[in-house]
């Protein structure tokens, strides 16, 4: 069985490495001839709309899967002509702008923060006057790890806002002051089969992914959040792994955005649950019984951004478990990551302060 996957990122490498023991073979599409799943597997180099590069993609692969959300909808209305794809294309349309996504959640019953879409500088005024300030401003498409956004604190924030991200649809969301950021992630088989792996909490900066904790004891926010993740998956029929990131505030979870694909945020379940995230995904588009989504220690995901650790100081460390993509340096880009495994909450936070240590040198 060979599996198509359209992008050829970390994702799609953890993807083949999670695959490879299952006996499954891979091929990926990329437009970057370096991308990181090249090393592991044959890879097409194209544009992902690509019709011709689509289906060389599609004659070598028995199913198709996709590791971003940013792939083009319509290319995966072409490779589904082809060869069966999951997860389904509807989730990824909404998921790709943010006004559709906000109005799924509030037709699901899961609470957002207010938002109002801005279409020209008069509606940006009219909304900030309705929302209130501090609010966020964001292009509605195309935005991830912070970029697309601005945060105004004042209405002379607006303007400098305005030229920076107008003439492209928005939305204006209100400002969450919230407790702290989580995450719930999940798989959806094909059989109608759903498994919830323990919510984690997640710290940002600048918009970037730096730390995930998991399992993260959130008393009665857990089982809420497993049902919030359900009816999405519900809703769209949705097959493989789903991501949905919230904030927490007073006791309250507030949806922020959901991913249909597997997410940054569920690297720690490589080494710290059962199954992995990734051998969950590949499980569900093929069929097969979901694997047990538990935590079986206590874990920590670091992501290294912009520039490698030297592997060896963490490595000396006990349960650090070392990830590299392969990727060149870059600012801003995710080049790896490593995951803390520990016996108690306790004994894992010790090791995560001592692994910060020596990432942010």
């Amino acid at each position: 069985m060979n599996i198509g996957i359209i992008g050829a990122g970390q994702l799609g490498r953890m993807l083949a490495l999670a695959g490879l023991p299952l006996g499954l073979g891979f091929r990926f599409l990329d437009p970057n001839e370096d991308a990181p799943s090249g090393q592991l597997a044959p890879l097409v180099v194209g544009a992902y709309d690509d019709p011709a590069s689509l289906e060389r993609l599609a004659t070598d692969a028995d199913l198709i899967t996709y590791e971003f959300e940013n792939v083009p909808v319509e290319a995966l209305g072409t490779i589904a002509g082809l060869r069966p794809c999951f997860p389904p294309a509807e989730a990824l349309r909404v998921s790709q702008d943010r006004l559709l996504e906000k109005e799924l959640f509030g037709r699901l019953g899961i609470p957002t923060p207010d938002y109002r879409s801005v279409d020209s500088a008069a509606e940006l005024r009219m909304a900030v006057a309705e929302i209130g300030l501090p609010c966020v401003l964001k292009t509605r498409r195309l935005g991830y790890d912070g970029r697309g956004q601005r945060v105004l604190r004042k209405l002379s924030d607006l303007p400098p806002a305005w030229r920076a991200l107008g003439g492209v649809p928005l939305i204006l969301e209100g400002f969450v002051d919230f407790d702290c950021e989580v995450s719930i992630v999940g798989a959806r088989s094909t059989s109608g089969e759903i498994r919830a792996y323990p919510l984690v909490a997640n710290t940002h900066r600048d918009g970037i992914l730096r730390t995930t904790v998991a399992p993260w004891d959130g008393g009665r926010l857990g089982a809420l959040a497993v049902r919030y993740l359900r009816r999405v998956l519900r809703e769209f029929d949705y097959v493989g792994v789903l991501a949905i990131e919230l904030f927490v505030q007073d006791d309250r979870l507030i949806a922020n955005e959901m991913a249909p694909r597997v997410h940054n945020t569920g690297h720690w379940t490589i080494e710290g649950a059962a199954t992995s995230q990734f051998e969950n995904h590949l499980r569900a588009i093929l069929g097969l019984p979901l694997g047990d989504t538990r935590a079986t220690g206590y874990s920590a995901m670091v992501n290294f951004i912009g520039s490698m650790p030297e592997r060896a100081g963490l490595l000396a460390l006990p349960g650090v478990h070392f990830h590299d993509y392969g990727k060149e340096p870059r600012a801003g880009r995710k080049l790896g990551h490593c995951t803390v495994v520990a016996a108690t909450a306790a004994e894992r936070d010790k090791l995560l302060r001592r692994v910060l240590r020596l990432v942010s040198r």
